[in-house]
């Protein structure tokens, strides 16, 4: 294993930054946290960049693809009334138009179920509700108990600590699946024939020691990956060692409210 590369900083006010993807990658993950704008902003520079044959979007379902077929997609008012995005939960739309606008004749892939079907994956886990085929994305195997025990600790943190325990290893179970399912979607689009595939989800599903990266290197370590991570303000990644190069970007995190108000 080699220790993530390409590492790189953005400060408060500094320009987007512009991370060397390596010409033969076949797969970029691009990551997010959702209401971040700096974060969409790179995203956008970075797919205009590395010039994708198809984009994967965590955001999406297969059917908002498919009703969105034909739009214009440099048309942002169209574009966010075909995918209905206002009932999706996500932020605001025109963060996202730009990367779409970006490529707009690129291939479109969603990985999105619908929230029942997540809702089942916390009850049942991840391999019950992806199907037979998700054994290729690791999806049949047990964690090993540190690992299992961290990421029921980050799902804790991520819910301010307000989730019963008991409810722990079926958040992580749902975390699985959208990774497995953000894989398969990112395959799906090399198999159709692309050669250059951008994906857009939240950093936590890009990392690449157990994010969709890895689940892809599963199902199909042949495939040439790179990740961009971001974060926000400076802060330090998690310190992992990963075999997939991975570039790290900060950029200023955005005025907000109290994530945690809604739990209380």
């Amino acid at each position: 294993m080699i220790r993530a590369a390409l590492a790189l900083a953005l400060v408060a006010g500094a320009a987007a930054a512009s991370p060397e993807i390596p010409p033969d990658t076949q797969v970029v993950w691009l990551g997010e946290i959702h209401d971040n704008p700096g974060h969409h902003d790179t995203q956008a520079t970075l797919t205009a960049k590395f010039a994708p044959d198809a984009l994967v979007f965590e955001m999406l379902s297969p059917g908002q693809v498919k009703d969105a077929a034909g739009v214009d997609r440099t048309d942002a008012d169209a574009l966010e009334e075909a995918f209905a995005w206002a009932d999706g939960g996500w932020p605001d739309f025109a963060m996202y138009a730009p990367i779409f606008a970006a490529v707009p004749d690129a291939a479109l892939y969603g990985s999105a179920r619908p929230p029942a079907a997540t809702s089942r994956a916390v009850q049942v886990g991840a391999l019950a509700v992806f199907g037979a085929d998700g054994a290729r994305f690791g999806l049949d195997a047990s964690l090993p108990p540190d690992e299992r025990a961290a990421r029921e600790a980050g799902q804790a943190a991520a819910h301010c600590d307000a989730l019963p325990p008991d409810l722990l290893p079926g958040m992580v179970e749902a975390q699985r699946l959208r990774d497995a399912d953000l894989a398969a979607a990112a395959l799906r689009a090399l198999d159709d024939g692309a050669d250059r595939v951008v994906v857009i989800a939240g950093s936590g599903h890009v990392r690449p020691d157990h994010g969709a990266p890895t689940l892809l290197a599963l199902a199909d370590p042949d495939v040439r990956q790179a990740v961009v991570w971001q974060g926000e303000d400076g802060a330090a990644p998690p310190d992992w060692d990963a075999a997939i190069p991975v570039s790290t970007i900060s950029a200023p995190a955005p005025e907000r409210g109290d994530p945690c108000a809604a739990f209380r």
